[in-house]
């Protein structure tokens, strides 16, 4: 029987992805407990920010403890020649896939996993942070249909202005690209940009779309998503174009403003379904 790769102290059993400069790898420790390694390396100078946001992924997602939050238990730090060449991140092993991928069949499933995600994202605001690169690729959805938040390697304390643009094209809030700071609500605009993508299939007007840069995120260049799916509830579609709003300030005030108010499209899509379904029973 041929004997397992080892790496770092671990059984790989296979490998899971592979990025830039760094590799994804599903390893098993010799007690059998399961886990995802990351191995970042530095090969030239300019590979210095996976290295750091390899730091910041683990340093931040290590604070947390919440079931809609990939967790991170250990980082190494491998020197060189006195420098930082390499790190090795070992984190939870998730079984799923992500939003991009396999987006939700029916607006009511979108509805309850951006529930789950906003949960999550209003635990890291109380503990004083930004995810700052809420989008489809990074939510993961297991076989029970719960959601994990994963890459946090752009995440910040509230309030920090950085020194450069970070952010995802199509998701990226104005702030972002402004380097203005980074509040909640940055999160609010781009977890509404994920739902207007699920619900519409559509790409937020952002400041840096996809293709050539625009001139700025107006609220009349991006239609509701009623008027692109009209399968999507008024209330629904409401409370997205004002999570995509240009300015913070007219986005909803938190992200648990967010969540109670995808509880109500929830109710409202259950009790559609169920009125719907009992209108095709025939009766005695």
């Amino acid at each position: 029987m041929q004997q397992a790769t080892r790496f770092s102290g671990f059984d790989v059993i296979t490998t899971l992805g592979v990025g830039a400069r760094s590799t994804i790898y599903a390893v098993r420790d010799n007690d059998h407990h399961l886990y995802a390694l990351k191995h970042v390396i530095r090969e030239r100078s300019e590979d210095q920010r996976f290295i750091l946001q390899a730091i910041t992924e683990h340093e931040t997602a290590s604070r947390f403890d919440h079931p809609a939050l990939r967790k991170s238990f250990h980082l190494r730090r491998i020197r060189k020649m006195f420098r930082l060449a390499e790190v090795i991140v070992l984190m939870e092993l998730v079984d799923g896939h992500c939003l991009e991928d396999h987006p939700p069949d029916s607006i009511l499933e979108g509805c309850i996993l951006c529930r789950q995600v906003a949960e999550g994202l209003a635990h890291m605001h109380r503990a004083g942070y930004v995810h700052a690169d809420i989008k489809p690729n990074n939510v993961l959805v297991t076989d029970r249909e719960t959601v994990k938040i994963i890459d946090f390697g752009q995440s910040c304390r509230i309030g920090t202005v950085k020194k450069r643009v970070q952010g995802t094209p199509d998701y990226i809030a104005p702030e972002q690209v402004l380097r203005r700071s980074i509040t909640p609500r940055t999160d609010v605009f781009n977890l509404g940009a994920t739902m207007y993508w699920l619900f519409t299939r559509r790409y937020v007007p952002t400041l840096i779309p996809r293709g050539e840069p625009g001139t700025g995120v107006r609220e009349d260049d991006c239609p509701p998503p009623a008027q692109v799916n009209p399968r999507v509830p008024p209330a629904l579609s409401a409370l997205v174009n004002e999570c995509i709003a240009t300015e913070p300030d007219r986005r909803p005030a938190s992200m648990k403003v967010v969540a109670d108010r995808l509880d109500l499209a929830i109710s409202q899509l259950r009790r559609a379904a169920s009125a719907t379904q009992n209108a095709m029973v025939p009766s005695d």
